[in-house]
């Protein structure tokens, strides 16, 4: 049976990557069509003779974005409803699907069109300088984003209700407090409605914090499982690693918008158009952010690798329960169809977390260790007062 598993599990992790990689090429495509063949001047100038700046840009991007959407809806449904289907994860219809859809790209519609026409005001006002106030702004913006997705974004696709488990409450209440986070509470959300997976964490950050499970994890998880899950995510916030992270990725942006106000100019000048804020750059600005990010995504997933490895050691060190952190990661990647080894490559290219098998493992070494202290008469470390105090009450 395990070894059916994780055959299913390489199975549908590699249909994933083949989509992700297939999606990359498409739209790499799809971008470089518009510009080899003219359709983004020609239609750049068009909407430029009809429409007022920066109206013209935001037309682009409907026009030139909606022509996505619609080639690559047969990848989406694909990757987004067909193989978890096939694999048994999904519980969606396909109306839920794309509902789902519909409200991404209207969320996508009406947070990026402004967006959008702001880069574009920023291109004509401060030619040579307009990187700094654009990273500015978007340094702002994702705080804000990361800050109210609990209130404004998660409740669209996501029913919350407080956790009825008055014990649980109590105790994952209890390890915030202690770990020095404040929270607003503890909260169920209905993933079952969109699949079998199971998962669980902190969301928001400052004043809309909160613990968040989703009800599949309350069905066959005990409770020093899931105080091992919170403690591994509380190890995020305690560490400090959600502010690092943007800090870190606004810092990536950043370079990536002074970069492109020094290489774009000349780039869309050597593809025709006469300066960057023509409409008709679109394509060729979308073409350059999308090699960017996956050139400095490598970097930023070895980063986020490295601090998921000291979010489970503090989960182990807090807790001093390895073997319910391994049960744990276990039944998680049994029910979400984790593949539990990665090749090198893969590790490196797709995966923010270490490879499953090796935290696994390496929460099963840490038990081992402890039981063989215990039988030879010799303390092994006591669990520090996050989790001790939780069950002395």
């Amino acid at each position: 049976m395990a070894d059916e598993r994780t055959s299913k599990a390489k199975r549908y992790a590699r249909g994933q990557r083949r989509l992700a990689l297939a999606g990359i090429a498409l739209f790499t495509a799809y971008a470089a069509a518009w510009i080899a063949t003219g359709l983004s001047r020609r239609v750049g100038d068009a909407l430029a003779a009809r429409l007022p700046f920066p109206l013209d840009a935001v037309a682009m991007a409907v026009l030139f974005g909606g022509g996505w959407i619609l080639l690559d809806l047969p990848l989406a449904l694909y990757g987004g409803f067909v193989l978890p289907q096939r694999f048994g994860l999904s519980t969606q219809t396909v109306k839920g699907w794309a509902l789902d859809q519909a409200k991404g790209w209207g969320i996508g519609a009406g947070m990026g069109l402004p967006l959008l026409a702001g880069l574009y005001v920023a291109f004509r006002r401060w030619p040579e300088t307009w990187w700094l106030p654009v990273g500015a702004f978007w340094i702002l913006f994702t705080v804000l984003l990361a800050q109210w997705t609990p209130v404004l974004l998660a409740p669209l696709f996501y029913r919350f209700r407080p956790l009825e488990d008055p014990d649980l409450v109590a105790r994952l209440e209890g390890m915030a407090r202690r770990a020095g986070v404040g929270i607003r509470g503890v909260f169920v959300i209905d993933m079952s409605r969109r699949t079998r997976a199971a998962n669980a964490g902190l969301m928001g950050i400052g004043p809309t914090r909160r613990i968040v499970l989703g009800d599949t994890l309350l069905q066959g998880y005990t409770p020093e499982e899931i105080e091992a899950i919170l403690a591994h995510e509380l190890a995020h916030h305690r560490h400090r690693d959600l502010p690092l992270g943007l800090a870190l990725g606004s810092a990536v942006n950043l370079l990536g918008f002074l970069l492109g106000a020094r290489w774009l100019p000349p780039l869309v000048r050597a593809l025709g158009f006469p300066r960057l804020d023509h409409p008709g750059t679109l394509p060729a600005l979308a073409l350059a952010a999308m090699a960017f990010g996956l050139a400095t995504g490598i970097p930023l997933r070895a980063w986020s690798r490295w601090r998921e490895w000291e979010a489970d050691r503090a989960a182990i060190r807090w807790c001093s329960n390895p073997g319910a952190l391994a049960s744990a990661l276990r039944k998680l990647g049994e029910q979400n169809l984790a593949e539990p080894d990665l090749e090198a490559w893969v590790e490196v290219l797709f995966h923010t977390h270490p490879a499953l098998g090796k935290r696994i493992r390496a929460a099963e070494a840490r038990a081992a260790a402890m039981a063989a202290l215990a039988e030879n008469g010799s303390p092994s470390a006591p669990p520090s007062d996050l989790c001790r105090s939780i069950r002395s009450e």
